[in-house]
Order: C-alpha cells, then sequence, then structure tokens
C-alpha cells in the first residue's frame, strides 16, 4: 500500500498549504487514519496472501509524539483495533535519505522521529524487526526471509 501522507500534503500544497501536518497536525492527522484504516479494510478483503504497508497507524500518534502535539485517544484505539502481522522498520540512511515537497524533515530530524516511531510500535506490543541497510534486493530478501 503506499504511503498516503504524500497525496495528503500535495492535495493540501495544491489549496496553498505547504505543510498540512505542521499548520494543523490533527486534520492532517485525522485524514491519515481515515486513510490507513481504509488501506487496512482493502489489503484484508483483498485475496493477496501478503500485502505490504509503507507506513502502519501507529506512525500517525509517533508523528504527533513527536511534535508535542495532544490528540484523542482514538489514535491509539485505532492502533489496537487494525493490528498488523509484522513491523519492519528501516532506520533512517544518511547515504541514500534525501528531501522533497512531502519530505521536509532533515536527516537529524528523521534520526529523533524514528525513536518516536520505534516507541509507539512499542507501546502498541509490536515485536519490530529492523531491516539492515543493504542493496533493494538484500532487503527485499531479508523481510520475505523474515515473514
Amino acid at each position: 500500500m503506499p504511503e498516503i501522507s504524500r497525496t495528503i500534503t500535495k492535495e493540501a500544497q495544491l489549496s496553498g498549504i505547504d505543510q498540512l501536518f505542521l499548520k494543523d497536525p490533527l486534520l492532517f492527522s485525522k485524514m491519515l487514519l481515515e486513510g490507513r484504516i481504509g488501506q487496512y479494510k482493502t489489503a484484508v478483503s483483498s485475496q493477496s496472501d501478503k500485502v505490504f504497508f509503507d507506513r502502519g497507524i501507529p506512525d500517525i500518534h509517533g508523528y504527533m509524539d513527536y511534535l508535542g502535539t495532544n490528540y484523542p485517544k482514538i489514535y491509539t484505539q485505532k492502533s489496537h483495533q487494525f493490528r498488523y502481522s509484522h513491523v519492519f522498520m528501516m532506520p533512517p540512511w544518511e547515504d541514500i535519505y534525501k528531501t522533497d515537497n512531502e519530505r521536509y524533515e532533515s536527516y537529524e530530524q528523521s534520526l529523533i522521529i524514528y525513536e518516536y516511531l520505534i516507541e509507539g510500535y512499542s507501546q502498541m506490543d509490536y515485536s519490530i524487526i529492523t531491516v539492515p541497510e543493504g542493496s533493494i534486493t538484500d532487503r527485499v530478501n531479508f523481510i520475505l526471509n523474515s515473514l
């Protein structure tokens, strides 16, 4: 499943809001929550044996924790309700890290956010599998061999 935050960010930029997540983190997060729940339901109803998500529901409250945003319990409740079978995390990798119109965080910020994401998934009782640096083929094989 693709990362829907990019779509939300692009749509907001078309309406004149450069970074909706920074301007209105709760609105942005509400849109993400709805989209990610929709992706989850689509995956469950699909005929696919395996479905991979670029990001999961716990990422939402991990990012809000990073910003220090107070948010309703619905985010953690939905994280408990819609569970993933495996969580693979790829730590920021400076050699390949790039910013763009939707990913505005610096590499240094990405390191801090990563810690919040680890904490968010840990609080949801996930066992996190860290994917090591390597070629795309090596990383894919690592993930597939871990399943």
